[in-house]
């Protein structure tokens, strides 16, 4: 699954990583936790340029009554994306990217968990495959959401937990972006992922656990021990 990540390269370097005109201005961010706005990459209106926009994590279906549920619709399991009605019609046409230069997992029990920040070897930027939503309230304000697609975890994640994001190859980006691909399961099938089989997963400090900081502090162990 996917409960935190960090997000610390520049708004110009998400912009030509992902072949943006330009992306939101953002300070580093190295605790991203549900709820909070995130950066999410789609395709514009016209369905070929890309856009950047900020949307909240945690999915509201367009039909929901109300968004109390957000929290728990952070992850969508690829295996029922064309199942759940939270997710189905954003898997056929609303799918994005989220960008991000690692994740957060946890190994051991309560009182003795051990975070763990896993991240490609030079911490690359690189993008979670996911989707997003547009709700809104009777007399409120649009809410726009996304929940990131996770499918079961490669053999180098797996020991800390059983599932993982779908990270994206940029040679996928178009593919999985593409609004005129409504067979979410022909897209997937064909979805380059081999950087999620790059990851490496390193200790950081506990300080991750939680939410309330966010700075660079939380990285300084992650050089100093592999999982293994």
């Amino acid at each position: 699954m996917c409960g935190r990540f960090t997000l610390t390269r520049s708004a110009a370097e998400v912009a030509a990583h992902f072949e943006l005109d330009a992306a939101p201005a953002h300070t580093p961010r190295f605790n991203v936790a549900p709820t909070q706005l995130v950066l999410a990459i789609r395709a514009g209106a016209d369905g070929a340029q890309r856009e950047a926009a900020l949307l909240s994590w945690g999915l509201v279906p367009s039909w929901a009554q109300h968004a109390r549920d957000a929290a728990k619709q952070i992850n969508a399991r690829v295996e029922t994306l064309t199942e759940r009605p939270a997710f189905r019609e954003a898997a056929e046409q609303r799918r994005c990217l989220v960008p991000a230069d690692g994740f957060y997992e946890w190994r051991g029990g309560p009182g003795a968990r051990e975070p763990f920040h896993i991240a490609l070897p030079q911490r690359e930027l690189f993008a979670f495959a996911a989707l997003w939503e547009r709700w809104q309230p009777a007399g409120g304000a649009v809410l726009e959401s996304v929940a990131i697609v996770t499918t079961p975890a490669a053999p180098n994640i797996r020991a800390l937990h059983g599932r993982m994001p779908i990270v994206v190859d940029p040679s996928g980006y178009d593919a999985w972006l593409s609004p005129a691909a409504r067979d979410v399961r022909e897209v997937l099938a064909a979805l380059p992922v081999a950087r999620g089989t790059q990851l490496v997963p390193r200790r950081v400090s506990a300080r991750v656990n939680d939410v309330r900081n966010d700075d660079a502090r939380l990285l300084e162990a992650a050089e100093q021990g592999a999982l293994f």
